[in-house]
């Protein structure tokens, strides 16, 4: 299973039905979909099936970046049925959350995701991620954050600061965001661990696409119950995520970068191949053996017209 997996969708209320309302009613549907958004926050941020230190990490990345952008960011608006999403069978369930930024906001989105599965042989999947897109008045790159745990005593980490520019022909981009920033650090921190190994993605797409600091790695450790595993997110993959979380938000998110219209338009047109790719490579692929033909199209219908609302 690649990483990168996130998303959700089903249908919304059909709003012939609100145009009979009077003036006095039109606030209903109003103070209903201010309760939408806050159970579908509430669900996403339950991450119900992981450990404690899992979801702990989870829940202080999300609060870390809406605090951080509190009024660039606008609510949630995915309908019920868009935020959670559970398969017929009930073997299979995603929870979604997708903040767009304001038209103020270098920030296009942020989108978080859990996805919980029953295998076909018997075990569990949970899959947990968040991205930060930014829009193009910035060239910086986007943050990327992927847990994915199959079973007790193994796991594969993905954390990234995706790169934006060809970086061998902008070294200077590769300087500032990444040498400078010391990314690749925390690399090495995690793979001097006995239990940590590199993980190489069959996908030359996301191998093409990460940068050189990237942490892809593969965390397997001793029939412990899980102990050990949850011991490593609590002491190593909680610190050096946030760390990079903080590298992002005070380096790539706020940094001030002047771009000319065509350095925009060129941004603009590869930041669409990359979401493009990413639902066709990774979601459009997955998302179909999870949930169905009819519910995958659905859903990744939805998540397109984020991705691509702003470009």
């Amino acid at each position: 299973m690649e990483v990168i997996i996130r998303s959700h969708f089903l249908h919304s209320p059909p709003l012939s039905i609100l145009s009979s309302f009077s003036s006095l009613q039109l606030s209903a549907p109003r103070c209903i979909m201010m309760n939408t958004q806050k159970q579908g926050r509430s669900k996403f941020l339950e991450f119900p099936f992981v450990s404690a230190p899992h979801k702990n990490l989870l829940v202080d990345l999300v609060t870390t970046i809406e605090d951080r952008f509190q009024s660039n960011l606008l609510p949630c608006s995915l309908p019920p049925h868009v935020q959670h999403y559970k398969n017929k069978s009930d073997t299979s369930q995603i929870s979604l959350q997708i903040t767009p930024g304001n038209n103020d906001s270098p920030i296009d989105f942020v989108m978080g995701s859990w996805v919980h599965a029953e295998l076909p042989t018997g075990g569990l999947l949970d899959i947990t991620s968040l991205s930060a897109y930014l829009n193009t008045s910035n060239d910086a790159p986007n943050f990327v954050f992927d847990l994915i745990r199959s079973s007790p005593t193994m796991l594969i980490f993905f954390l990234d600061l995706l790169p934006r520019k060809d970086l061998v022909l902008c070294p200077d981009y590769l300087k500032t965001f990444y040498d400078d920033t010391k990314l690749d650090t925390h690399r090495q921190t995690l793979e001097n661990l006995s239990e940590v190994q590199p993980y190489l993605s069959s996908s030359l797409f996301y191998r093409a696409m990460a940068s050189p600091t990237a942490i892809f790695v593969r965390i397997s450790t001793e029939n412990d119950g899980g102990d050990r595993i949850d011991e490593i997110i609590r002491n190593y993959l909680d610190p050096i995520t946030k760390q990079v979380l903080g590298i992002w938000l005070d380096h790539c998110a706020c940094a001030k970068r002047e771009l000319g219209e065509e350095e925009r338009a060129s941004l603009g047109k590869r930041d669409c191949v990359i979401r493009n790719k990413t639902i066709e490579y990774d979601l459009g692929s997955s998302f179909p053996r999870m949930f169905g033909p009819e519910a995958a199209k659905e859903i990744l219908e939805a998540i397109k017209e984020y991705f691509f609302m702003k470009t």
